[in-house]
C-alpha cells in the first residue's frame, strides 16, 4: 500500500460542485434536459479520466491563474471525491431517463438531489459519497481500498 501522502486541491473540487449546482439550477428554471445531460458527461468523463475534468480544467487554467480562486491544497485521497463525482453522474443519468420518459417529478427530484449533495460539500465541507466511499472501506469492499487519511489511507 502506498505510504506517500497524497494531496488534493479542494479549490478544485469546491469550483467544480460550484459548476454543477449553477448549471443544474439553469437547467431547472429553464426546463433543459440537455443541460443535465450535458453537467452528466462533464462529471462521468471527469470521473472516468480525472484530467479531463472540463470543471477543474477552468479552475486550473482561468481561474487559478487570475487569482481568483486561490488553491486549498491539503493530503487527502482524491479516489473517494472521485467516487462521489461519479455517483452523482449515475444519480443524473436516472433523472435524464426520467425527463426523457415524461417523468419530470422524479427526474428533476433527482436534479434536485445532486444539487443539494453538492451544495452540502460546497457549503458544510461534507460530502457524503465520500462518506459512502469511507464506509464501503471500512467493511472490506473491494475497489475502495483507501482508508480515511491518517488511518492506513
Amino acid at each position: 500500500m502506498e505510504t506517500t501522502p497524497r494531496k488534493v486541491d479542494h479549490s478544485a473540487l469546491k469550483v467544480n460542485q460550484a459548476f454543477i449546482i449553477a448549471l443544474l439550477i439553469l437547467a431547472f428554471v429553464l426546463n433543459t434536459v440537455w443541460l443535465v445531460v450535458f453537467v452528466a458527461a462533464v462529471m462521468l468523463l471527469g470521473t472516468a479520466v480525472p484530467s479531463l475534468s472540463l470543471f477543474k480544467a477552468i479552475y486550473q487554467r482561468a481561474l487559478k491563474p487570475a487569482g481568483l480562486v486561490k488553491p486549498a491544497v491539503i493530503v487527502d485521497n482524491p479516489e473517494p471525491h472521485r467516487f462521489a463525482q461519479g455517483f452523482g453522474g449515475i444519480v443524473l443519468l436516472g433523472a435524464i431517463a426520467a425527463l426523457f420518459a415524461g417523468a419530470t417529478t422524479p427526474g428533476w427530484t433527482l436534479v434536485g438531489l445532486v444539487v443539494v449533495l453538492a451544495a452540502l460539500n460546497l457549503f458544510l465541507g461534507f460530502c457524503a459519497g465520500c462518506f459512502v466511499y469511507y464506509q464501503l472501506n471500512r467493511l472490506g469492499v473491494p475497489g475502495f481500498d483507501r482508508g480515511p487519511v491518517g488511518q492506513g489511507g
